[in-house]
C-alpha cells in the first residue's frame, strides 16, 4: 500500500488544487436558492417556518432547539434512495413512535473526508446497534455513487442512503458554498485526524464524486432523533468538521429505549 506523507497530505488539502473536485468549471455564481424545493425549518419568534434564504443558510444552527417541533415530520416526508436505487421516505427508516436513530448527512460521496467519517461509523456501528440506535448515513449523489463507497471502503449498503437532490439538506438549512468548502478555518480540525484520513483513503477514487459538480460545495450535519423528536443537530461549518462520534453515543444513551 502506497504511504502518503504528511506534506502530501497538506497539499491535497490545498484550496488552489480542489482535490475535492475533478477538474472541473465552476460557474461565477451559484443560483443556490433557486435549487431549494423544501423550506428551511427553524424555529422563529415570529414564525414557526422560515422560508428559504441566504441569511438563513448563513445561520449557525447546532442545537435541537433551533428548528420547529415539527422538524421530524417534515423530514419523514423527504424521498431519497437506497443504495440499490429504491426510493423511500425517511419516516420509512426507523420507529417513528419511539426508535432512536443517527442521521449523518454526509457531503458527497467523492469527498475523502466524508470516506473517513464514513469509517468512523462504521467502526462504531457495532456499539450504536448494541444500544439499539439505528445508524443512517446519507450523502448527495446517485445510488451508484453510494455503492462505489460502499464497495471500496467498505461500508454496509443497508445503512447507506443517496440524496441527489439534496432535499434533506435543505431542510436542516446545511452549509453551502466555496467558502465553507475550502476556506473555513473549521477544516484545519481534519489534521488531527490525518492517520483516521489516512487509512480512510487507502481504496479512494474520485469516480464517486457527483456528476452534478455543484454538489461537492455542501456541507453536512448530524442529528439524533427519537422518533420524530430531535434531540441533537449540529451543522458542519467546513470541510471536515465533523460531530464527535462519542458526543452523538452519548445522547442517544440517555435516551431509554421503548
Amino acid at each position: 500500500m502506497a504511504v502518503v506523507s504528511c506534506a502530501q497530505t497538506l497539499q491535497f488539502f490545498q484550496p488552489r488544487n480542489l482535490c475535492f473536485l475533478p477538474s472541473i468549471r465552476f460557474p461565477s455564481r451559484f443560483p443556490r436558492v433557486c435549487h431549494v424545493k423544501t423550506p428551511v425549518y427553524l424555529k422563529s419568534s415570529k414564525t414557526t417556518d422560515i422560508t428559504p434564504s441566504l441569511l438563513v443558510r448563513a445561520s449557525n444552527s447546532s442545537s435541537s432547539s433551533d428548528f420547529t417541533p415539527t422538524i421530524g415530520e417534515i423530514l419523514g416526508e423527504v424521498r431519497i434512495f437506497t443504495a440499490s436505487g429504491e426510493p423511500v421516505f425517511f419516516k420509512d427508516l426507523w420507529d417513528q413512535e419511539e426508535g432512536i436513530a443517527v442521521v449523518a448527512l454526509l457531503r458527497h460521496f467523492g469527498c475523502p473526508c466524508c470516506w473517513e467519517l464514513v469509517s468512523a461509523l462504521k467502526e462504531s456501528k457495532e456499539r450504536f446497534d448494541s444500544a439499539g440506535v439505528k445508524l443512517i448515513a446519507v450523502g448527495v449523489g446517485t445510488p451508484d455513487k453510494a455503492r462505489i463507497l460502499a464497495e471500496r471502503l467498505p461500508f454496509p449498503l443497508d445503512c447507506l442512503y443517496a440524496d441527489p437532490d439534496r432535499k434533506a439538506y435543505d431542510v436542516f438549512g446545511l452549509y453551502y458554498g466555496i467558502g465553507r468548502t475550502f476556506f473555513n478555518p473549521a477544516s484545519a480540525k481534519v489534521f488531527s485526524r490525518f492517520e483516521a484520513l489516512q487509512k480512510a483513503v487507502k481504496n479512494y477514487t474520485i469516480e464517486a464524486t457527483p456528476d452534478d459538480r455543484s454538489s461537492v460545495l455542501q456541507q453536512g450535519g448530524m442529528f439524533v432523533f427519537k422518533g420524530k423528536q430531535l434531540l441533537y443537530a449540529r451543522k458542519d461549518e467546513g470541510t471536515g468538521d465533523h460531530a464527535p462520534l462519542d458526543d452523538v453515543f452519548d445522547v442517544c444513551c440517555k435516551v431509554p429505549v421503548a
